[in-house]
Formats: C-alpha cells, structure tokens, sequence
C-alpha cells in the first residue's frame, strides 16, 4: 500500500483582513475573560488552527490543567447556530464531537472541548490507515442509519448543480481565463446532468459534507472526533464516503480505497442501510459523486486563491485533477468531459500551473 498525504497547511490570510481579524481576536478575548465558570487562563490564549472559512481557532489552558477551544465565527459568513443545532444531533447518535460550554451568537463566538491536536491527516500513514478508516467507517454507519428527512436542509439538485457551477465559474472563467463556446457548454451541461440525475437516484441520508482527513480527529476512545459539521445536510449516500476515501489532501492507491469501500458497503448492508445490493452498482454511485464533488473543490480551491488570498490549495489541485481524469476515463458518459478538459487547458492562458 502507498499514499500520498499532504500535511496540514495553514492557509495564506487575505492581507487586506489583519485589522479586522485583530479587532474579532481582542473582543473574543474580552468575551472570554467574563465566563469566569470556566475559570480559563486568558494570557494562554494561542492559535489552534485555520480553515477554508473566515473562522479562527484559539487554544486556551483552564486552572484545572485542561485546555478548551475559543471559535471565532463571523456571522456574516458563518452559521454558529447551524453547529450548535448539528452538534446537539451528532451528540445525540453517540458520535464524538466538540461540548459546547458557552455560546454568543450575537458576535459569533463559542467556547467549545478541545479534541486535540492530531487530525487523521497528522497521522495516517501505511501502518495506521486501515485502523482508522475503519473507525471512521463505522462513525459513517453509525450517522446514516439515524437519518431522518426533514431535520437537515436537503442536498437536492438544486444545491448539487450550484456547486458545480463553483467550478464553471471559477476554475474555467477565473482560473483558466477560458469562455466556453455553446457546444462546450452543451458538452458540459450533458456530464453534470448524468452526474446529478446519479446523485438524486441514491437513498439519502445525513450527509456531514467534508469528511476528511483535515476534520476527522485522532482520539485515544471515541475515534474518530468529528468537527466542522455545520454544513450537514440530508443527501446522498455515497457523499461522505467518497469525501473519505478521495480525500482531496490524501491519496491511496485504487485498490485500497476500493477495498475500504466495499468493507463499507458490507457494514451498511448489514446495518439495514439501503445500499445497492450489487458492489458494482454501488461503486459506480460512489466514483460519480466523487466526480460532483471533486469538481467542486476544483472551484472552491481557486476561489478561495482568486478571492481570498488563500493561494495554499492551488498545491492540491493536480490531486483532485487526477481523481477527475481517472473517474472520466472510466465511464463512456463522462469521456467528453476528458475531451473538455484537454481543450481547456491547451486553450487557456498561462496561470502557472499544468496537470
């Protein structure tokens, strides 16, 4: 077995954004200082880590020797109340995730339990993987056989092509500098109608809609811990699981993941989840979803460059290429987005990057 993993990278911060960040960082800080119950050491307060989004993560000590997590979340871009909502749920199903001990909506600040320092992506490796992508398979089971309809906002067809338009709008027309002629827009439309006409024929479930190596926490009992769930939504089944499997950050070798998708597969069957009852079914249902969403990330990594200065995940993008190329060159449906794809980039101005 081989991998690559791509370490945990702290994104670039917009340079236009430290005054106002500095601003948010002392008023949490004030915030902090009078939920006195805590009995938090205020002068500990360091950075935890950074996200995709316009949150900040801050570490603090308490008296007692522990350590507790301060969420900076603007409300402007952030849903605090979505976390807390989703947090409670998860909660209930026996899954590990963050305690929320105090809350301010108003502002956008939590003070949440510290899951610690590791996520799957610090520690996977040939010799841990298979351990903890069967825990984290068996946290999956566990949420999708407590779904129900009408608790999470629905992931329908709507919401999957708008994601897909990410990728129109930002990896062809402000990555790759290209207009699409009519006939390549037809070409285009033709593969995300396969794509969702795929998505929407799956059962749906709860579906946390980024669960990967960088939100998956290594923990001694209860692995995995789940953070960065308050974008769940009631969706297809196969969502999480590629989001697992073809991480964006990490890569395995085809037959592993295959190998860890059908061990997926025979869990769901056993735990009455309606999965298809022939793997090959199933698998294909799988690398489709794959292909929406990796299509997706391809926008939201050259957004979050061209947008937000994040310019980090543009070194992610030949992975996340190679999951689409593959996936294409497989299915006869989707060969003419292989064709598209060759187009666009030997049409495309120079941007620094080939694939």
């Amino acid at each position: 077995m081989s991998s690559t993993v791509t370490p945990t990278q702290t994104p670039t911060q917009n340079p236009a954004l430290p005054d106002k960040k500095e601003e948010r960082r002392l008023a949490l800080r004030e915030w902090l200082t009078n939920l006195p119950d805590q009995e938090l050491l205020i002068e500990t307060m360091r950075p935890a880590s950074a996200d995709a989004s316009f949150r900040q993560f801050y570490r603090i000590d308490t008296k007692s020797g522990n350590s507790l997590i301060a969420v900076d979340a603007p409300p402007a871009t952030e849903n605090s109340a979505a976390y807390i909502k989703v947090a409670d749920l998860f909660r209930q199903m026996n899954l590990s995730v963050p305690e929320i001990f105090a809350q301010d909506l108003t502002q956008g600040f939590l003070l949440v339990s510290d899951m610690g320092q590791h996520t799957y992506a610090h520690v996977l490796n040939n010799d841990t993987a298979h351990k903890l992508y069967l825990d984290a398979i068996d946290s999956l089971v566990l949420l999708q056989t407590q779904s129900q309809p009408d608790v999470l906002p629905e992931y329908d067809r709507a919401f999957l092509l708008r994601e897909l338009n990410i990728f129109t709008e930002w990896y062809i027309g402000k990555h790759l500098g290209v207009t699409l002629t009519e006939a390549q827009t037809k070409t285009l439309d033709k593969v995300f109608d396969h794509l969702l006409a795929s998505a929407m024929a799956q059962p749906q479930v709860f579906v946390h809609r980024d669960f990967h190596s960088r939100n998956l926490m290594w923990m001694d009992k209860g692995n995995p811990g789940i953070v960065d769930f308050q974008d769940a939504v009631y969706g297809p089944l196969t969502y999480d699981l590629v989001s697992l499997l073809r991480d964006a950050y990490v890569q395995w070798d085809e037959e592993m993941v295959l190998d860890w998708a059908i061990r997926y597969w025979e869990k769901a069957k056993r735990a009455g989840l309606p999965v298809p009852t022939d793997i090959d079914n199933f698998y294909r249902d799988f690398e489709w979803m794959g292909l929406q969403r990796h299509l997706k990330i391809l926008g939201i990594f050259t957004r979050l460059s061209h947008r937000d200065g994040k310019d980090t995940y543009l070194a992610d993008i030949p992975t996340v290429m190679e999951y689409i190329r593959k996936t294409a060159h497989r299915y006869k449906e989707l060969v003419p987005l292989l064709r598209l794809l060759d187009e666009l980039e030997n049409t495309a101005p120079q941007v620094g990057y080939t694939f």
